[in-house]
């Protein structure tokens, strides 16, 4: 089995199943896996680290989805496929990007996350993306960040071979 695309097991203490693992958010907007007990993490930012379970970053075998895919519409695939270029981002933004009204794009996130196809993150690290402040990080502080989950990973890929 291979790691969800976003996450990449770290080489230097080559994590296993079984191990207890701590996942660093890199600046690309991967999650790189670690042993817990990993010397490379001593260093970083407490804030850019999460606690993970095996299952949460192994690709699972099936990939058709819910009855739920049905609901979605080609502005739910819209946001979807935003967080998986982009990555982590709040409605604001995500609604200036893809030129659609604020209100609609809160009450998609809001929609997607109670379906599981987006999560909100916890706050971290996060950084501005090119051609606004390149290279500078932000604390998450007043927006609400969301981020793709497998299963809108797995949707999305659905989605993209069935249309």
């Amino acid at each position: 089995m291979e790691p969800k695309d976003s996450y990449i097991l770290a080489r230097c203490c080559s994590p296993q199943d079984g191990d207890s693992l701590t996942g660093y958010y890199s600046h690309d907007n991967i999650i790189k896996v670690h042993k817990s007990d990993c010397p490379n993490l001593s260093g970083a930012d407490p804030e850019s680290l999460i606690t993970l379970v095996w299952t949460d970053i192994m690709q699972s075998g099936d990939s058709r989805p819910d009855k739920d895919y049905s609901l979605l519409d080609e502005i739910d695939f819209r946001i979807l496929a935003h967080h998986q270029k982009m990555g982590i981002d709040y409605s604001l933004a995500v609604a200036a990007i893809l030129n659609l009204d604020g209100k609609t794009v809160f009450d998609r996130h809001r929609r997607l996350r109670q379906m599981a196809l987006l999560e909100r993150v916890q706050p971290v690290m996060v950084q501005y993306r090119k051609n606004i402040v390149n290279n500078k990080w932000i604390k998450h502080r007043n927006h609400t960040y969301y981020d793709l989950t497998s299963k809108g990973r797995n949707y999305l890929k659905y989605h993209a071979n069935n249309t």
